[in-house]
């Protein structure tokens, strides 16, 4: 779907074009990975804060390059037209300001959503029509619901960065979901993230069977201890 240059649009409203998706190998070994993991290969401070998953069941996970919209708290104009020009394997993130007074997606949405093959909804905002998230179809995080129904009338922009649910998202960044939330990871670093919570579960893998065996590895911990001025000599 074409539309005019962002110079046509009325202040407030753009529609910027989605950029190259993420290589289809990477979306696949992402879906495949816990979103604990890639936080925690991403520093720990990466990922959601507040979101609800509504699909069932919670544990069904996904990958997509993140299509994003930013709106007026309470109105869902540019969410539609995000829908209509939504890539299949695409994820919707909605920068809806955390406002919870009227629903931004509902059940219409979800169904046009599958149409076109979107891969998830990530909003932060509220849904509506809640018995239709639950048959695990279409996986959907949000910071609340609410029976009200939004506005139409805009502002809004589509494909600009954004700020949704505690997170930085630019277009085209992939987005990782799973029961435990949602992480962003940026676009230029999925090949090195992917490296990296691999290694990563690999050394978590070595510490539970070590668990498992009674064989705890406290020294890590005193040496953080000893690090900090504790005066701990030896493991025990």
């Amino acid at each position: 779907m074409s539309h005019p240059s962002n110079t046509d649009w009325p202040p407030g409203f753009a529609v910027q074009p989605s950029p190259k998706s993420v290589p289809g190998n990477l979306i696949e070994a992402f879906s495949r990975l816990p979103s604990s993991a890639v936080a925690d290969c991403m520093g720990r401070t990466a990922g959601s804060v507040g979101l609800r998953a509504y699909h069932r069941p919670h544990s069904l996970s996904f990958a997509g390059p993140a299509v994003t919209v930013r709106v007026r708290p309470g109105d869902n104009l540019m969410i539609h037209l995000a829908i209509a020009q939504a890539r299949p394997g695409d994820v919707i993130a909605v920068d809806g300001g955390s406002c919870l007074s009227q629903a931004l997606v509902g059940g219409l949405m979800r169904t046009s959503a599958l149409s076109r093959g979107v891969a998830a909804f990530v909003i932060d905002g509220a849904v509506r029509d809640l018995d239709e998230w639950e048959d695990g179809r279409l996986p959907v995080y949000a910071m609340g619901h609410s029976p009200r129904g939004p506005s139409k009338d805009g502002p809004g922009e589509i494909n600009v960065p954004i700020a949704c649910a505690g997170m930085a998202v630019v277009p085209g960044d992939l987005i990782v979901g799973d029961s435990d939330g949602v992480v962003t990871v940026p676009r230029e670093d999925v090949g090195d993230v992917l490296a990296r919570t691999h290694r990563h579960l690999e050394v978590e893998r070595q510490i539970r069977e070590q668990n498992q065996n009674g064989e705890q590895d406290l020294e890590r911990f005193y040496r953080i201890l000893r690090s900090k001025g504790c005066p701990i000599e030896k493991s025990v």
